[in-house]
């Protein structure tokens, strides 16, 4: 098996959930939107503030496509990596991608109680935080169904356990 991608919408568990599943499988971990700061020198909500979602997109689309290029790794893209069906074939063509989900109550729960919001996570809509959920859930819903190869649900369960569903549901697919 190549990369694994844990995909989804924002405060779902990537970052948690590929951290863990990286040190339970012995494999090295990128979360793709703090290696795109690091190399710009500025958050996300810089690079947004500064040349809109299009630049954001532009430079995660170049991110994706080298880290695509990378063996036995644990990559969490941006929430909205999906958008891009470069991106989507890209991730598809060098390894499995899960599709980590949970229920919008519990992201928009997630977001409240993350220091990160302000910075990594500015906002997508001028909506309220649950209606941006849920709206931006809408469109990007069919985009993960149709990206993921597996699904596993992050709500009520701790991370050992879905680490644990994902090496098993990996271990089948390999099988397969």
């Amino acid at each position: 098996m190549k990369n694994i991608y844990l995909i989804g919408y924002r405060a779902t568990g990537k970052t948690t959930v590929g951290k863990a599943l990286a040190a339970a499988m012995g494999r090295p971990f990128v979360d793709a939107d703090e290696m795109l700061e690091r190399e710009q020198g500025r958050t996300i909500a810089e690079i947004v503030e500064a040349g809109g979602w299009e630049e954001f997109r532009r430079l995660e689309k170049e991110l994706l496509k080298r880290l695509s290029g990378l063996d036995r790794h644990i990559i969490a893209p941006g929430g909205g990596a999906i958008l891009d069906p470069g991106n989507v074939q890209a991730m598809q063509g060098s390894g499995l991608v899960v599709w980590l989900t949970a229920d919008p109550k519990v992201i928009c729960n997630r977001l409240a109680g993350d220091d990160k919001t302000e910075t990594q996570r500015p906002a997508l809509t001028d909506q309220g935080v649950l209606d941006e959920i849920n709206t931006v859930l809408e469109q990007r819903i069919p985009l993960y169904k149709k990206a993921a190869m597996l699904t596993v649900s992050t709500e009520g369960i701790g991370v050992d356990e879905i680490c644990r569903r994902i090496v098993d549901l990996a271990a089948g697919r390999d099988s397969d």
